[in-house]
């Protein structure tokens, strides 16, 4: 069997597992026995289908001559020219209209690989983490149904050929996320977090889907490999709205659908507040994966991006200020989910940065060490929690570097990659896109903009240095600030726990060298950088792609010293974040810190930063209530006013009405429906009748005019009715011929409906009377005649 036919078994298997703890565990087995599915089938089934995935992935990816690996070693003895295709496997027809059809269809590029194994090797990590952390869970079933159904989401996110794919994992993760941030939604804030995630992410897919119409317009395709084509390229640079390209509005509402999922400005409010889920969900969902989508997705269509350097620039400055902003938000918060939060904001827009710049390499690779050093730091503040029982205040704890030594030794490596600190992770990823901001310079661009780039992101850095400083004394270092009771049960965390926490520490002191600096007079390997260039747009493929040369990844054209510089710098900008921290806070809150932020600028500063720049506030007042007040108002009117009260409830009272109106008739005295009938026949007569008068019309036939009495069908034909007519215009009624009016008699007159007589005895007027026989009354119609119109043919 070929590698890639396993592909589709990746996503699969933790669907599987899924459908297996959600269903047979919830349903049938309760159905079945009267009890919940045993604990340890339940995770053994769901760590099993993710380390299986995680197999899968290797053997797919590193396995035999036709694996990735294989097809990426003979696209580099070609000369590595192009781009690598990787292995695809399509497994049925999906979508069909006309000629556009969309196939349910997987791939595994150097891009995507780089993902499965975060995602896969990760979320093993996290699933049995989760054994300790949630061994008391009622629900036990339901939560390792929902983690392993998100995995399997994530999974087709990454590996979709085509968005419409990939936008079937982008809302599977977004379900899931409302699923498990609301997990414990006995608790009306935790529901009310997974509502807000749930809503602030339909505005970013909203957007999104914009963004995928628009490209199939201008394309007539959304296959990834028809995106990146020839023909696709020339389509992105043609003139769309307010005589911008296509690659323009396509990659901003695509980058909008990016922000709600990867939380930057402005929809980045519901991560914060997605803390009230379980912590492994805050690991895997926030920090490791589904957060970076809009990452990956950025990336994945780094060819449409490098057609438009504005929405490069558009990319890269909302990465810069959400990167700031959210490193500000963090220094003065009292929760430790909420700082990893917020942290977590910053980190996403560092990695945007790197793509907004076309270092689509960094912000990748910041992605991968992100997820590890991340997922750790949540991990972690689990362990804590689970040893403070269940709080997560950071001014009450202090002191567990002692009580904790595993747990303090893995948050240590998680600790200084995350400040920057050199070798750990972090310092090479986030110097990769300190240097590709630091020369950004695409067409367009003001000269200086990527040196403004590089200060915003140093500052983020110097300010990220800080908080997670101030976070790692105030848990750790110091004494105890907890409350007698407990102190007394703090406790190191089941080797089910702190074993994921020392293997992700681990590999967080060793990844940052899959891509060391570009230091040409060392010749160092840079592995991760090599592997995914052959799946991104790069300098190298300009004279296929034209469009590329306006937007360089210059980080390759730096000088030694100039990256040797930027290195040193942003070394020196960690440690001073951290020996600041250090000073203020190694012994818990200074007294210099209690006194700045108790009054004056201190304490208004303070105040901004603890309540997030009030954005929550202003949102509320400008979006959330006049649209609860809309709702409301929508409410009371249509819904409780127009359907219930006329549609429903008016509808049913009428019935009611009617109904009994008609029991009182309808009650067998046949006398009462004889009346009935009368008094029926006489209204349905009466309405028909009422407001009828009769007429005549004429029309001229050579020197004859014929007149047309207008009384109805059947009054014309009612026996004892009378019709008289003046042709004459004397006044009288006129006679039949030859009869002398002294005798004449009521059979002598002319009576019948329609008459003709000759032109030249029609008076100036013509007269009508009509008696009714029913009624007996006579009703008259009197019209002027034109002569010169009878003369001419006329038709009245």
């Amino acid at each position: 069997m070929q590698p890639k036919e396993l592909i589709f078994w990746i996503p699969l298997l933790p669907l599987l597992g899924a459908a297996f703890n959600l269903l047979v565990g919830r349903v049938l087995w309760r159905a079945c026995f009267g009890r919940d599915l045993p604990r340890g089938l339940v995770h053994f089934a769901a760590i099993l289908s993710v380390v299986a995935a995680f197999v899968v992935s290797v053997v797919v990816v590193f396995v035999g001559p036709d694996s990735l690996l294989g097809e990426f070693m003979r696209w580099r003895a070609r000369g590595g020219d192009g781009i690598l295709d990787g292995l695809t496997q399509p497994v049925y027809t999906w979508i069909t209209v006309d000629t556009f059809t969309v196939d349910l269809a997987f791939r595994v590029d150097t891009l995507s690989a780089v993902m499965l194994m975060v995602i896969t090797f990760v979320g093993s990590l996290i699933h049995i983490y989760s054994t300790g952390y949630m061994s008391h869970e009622p629900r036990y079933a339901a939560y390792f149904g929902y983690l392993n159904l998100f995995t399997g989401a994530m999974l087709i996110l990454v590996l979709g050929d085509n968005l419409p794919v990939m936008f079937i994992g982008w809302e599977g993760v977004g379900l899931c996320s409302y699923l498990l941030i609301g997990f414990w939604f006995d608790e009306t804030a935790n529901a009310n977090a997974g509502r807000k995630a749930f809503v602030v992410n339909r505005v970013g897919d909203f957007a999104f889907l914009i963004g995928m119409f628009l490209l199939f317009q201008a394309v007539g395709s959304l296959d990834f490999e028809v995106l990146r084509s020839d023909a696709a390229m020339i389509q992105y640079r043609t003139g769309f709205w307010g005589g911008e390209r296509v690659a323009l509005w396509a990659g901003l509402f695509l980058f909008i659908g990016a922000c709600g999922k990867s939380a930057q400005i402005p929809l980045y409010v519901w991560l914060p507040d997605a803390m009230a889920g379980p912590t492994p969900v805050s690991a895997l969902i926030h920090a490791a994966t589904m957060v970076t989508a809009g990452v990956y997705m950025v990336a994945r269509l780094s060819f449409l991006y490098a057609s438009s350097t504005t929405a490069m620039a558009i990319v890269a400055t909302v990465g810069a200020l959400t990167a700031l902003f959210a490193a500000i938000m963090a220094f003065a918060q009292t929760d430790f989910k909420k700082v990893l939060a917020y942290s977590t904001v910053s980190q996403l827009g560092f990695m945007f940065v790197g793509v907004g710049v076309g270092a689509y390499v960094a912000g990748i690779f910041h992605l991968v060490t992100h997820a590890f050093f991340k997922a750790g730091l949540f991990l972690a503040a689990g362990s804590v929690m689970h040893a403070m029982s269940g709080s997560g205040d950071i001014m009450k704890m202090g002191g567990l570097r002692k009580k904790m030594p595993r747990t303090h030794l893995a948050f240590v490596s998680y600790w200084l990659a995350i400040c920057g600190i050199v070798p750990f992770a972090g310092f090479f990823s986030k110097d990769e896109i300190l240097a590709g901001a630091f020369a950004a310079n695409g067409a367009g661009w003001v000269t200086w903009y990527g040196e403004f780039l590089w200060v915003i992101l140093t500052i983020a850095a110097l300010g990220t240095a800080f908080y997670m400083s101030r976070l790692y004394f105030l848990v750790f270092a110091g004494e105890s600030r907890a409350d007698a009771e407990t102190q007394a049960h703090i406790h190191e965390s089941p080797g089910s726990m702190t074993g994921p926490l020392l293997i992700l520490g681990a590999f967080t002191v060793v990844i940052g060298f899959l891509g060391l600096p570009h230091i040409q007079a060392l010749h160092l390997p840079n592995i991760i950088g090599e592997w995914l260039h052959a799946s991104l747009a790069r300098p190298e493929l300009a004279p296929v792609y034209p469009a590329i040369q306006e937007s360089l990844y210059l980080a390759d054209h730096h000088g030694d010293g100039m990256i040797a510089g930027l290195m040193v710098a942003a070394l020196a900008f960690g440690l001073i974040g951290i020996f600041v921290a250090r000073a203020f806070y190694r012994r818990g809150l200074s007294k210099w810190v209690e006194d700045f932020t108790a009054a004056g600028v201190g304490k208004a500063l303070y105040k901004l930063s603890y309540h997030k720049f009030y954005v929550d506030e202003i949102y509320d007042v400008i979006i959330v209530r006049p649209f609860r007040w809309l709702a409301t108002a929508l409410f009371e009117f249509v819904d409780r006013f127009v359907i219930d009260l006329i549609f429903v409830n008016g509808a049913a009272f009428v019935i009611d009405v009617c109904g009994r109106i008609g029991r009182w008739l309808q009650n067998g005295q046949v006398h009462r429906y004889m009346v009935g009938v009368v008094i029926g026949a006489a209204v349905i007569f009466g309405a028909t009748t009422w407001g009828w008068a009769p007429d005549f019309s004429y029309r001229t036939d050579g020197r004859t005019v014929q007149f047309t009495a207008e009384v109805g069908a059947g009054p014309a034909n009612l026996r004892g009715r009378t019709i008289r007519w003046d042709l004459d215009g004397d006044g009288a009624p006129d006679l039949m011929p030859g009869i002398d009016r002294a005798s004449a008699g009521d059979a002598d007159y002319l009576d019948d409906v329609s008459v003709e007589i000759d032109l030249q005895e029609v008076g100036g007027q013509v007269t009508l009377w009509y008696t009714d026989p029913v009624f007996g009354t006579t009703r008259t119609v009197v019209k002027p005649i034109a002569m010169n119109d009878l003369g001419n043919g006329g038709e009245r």
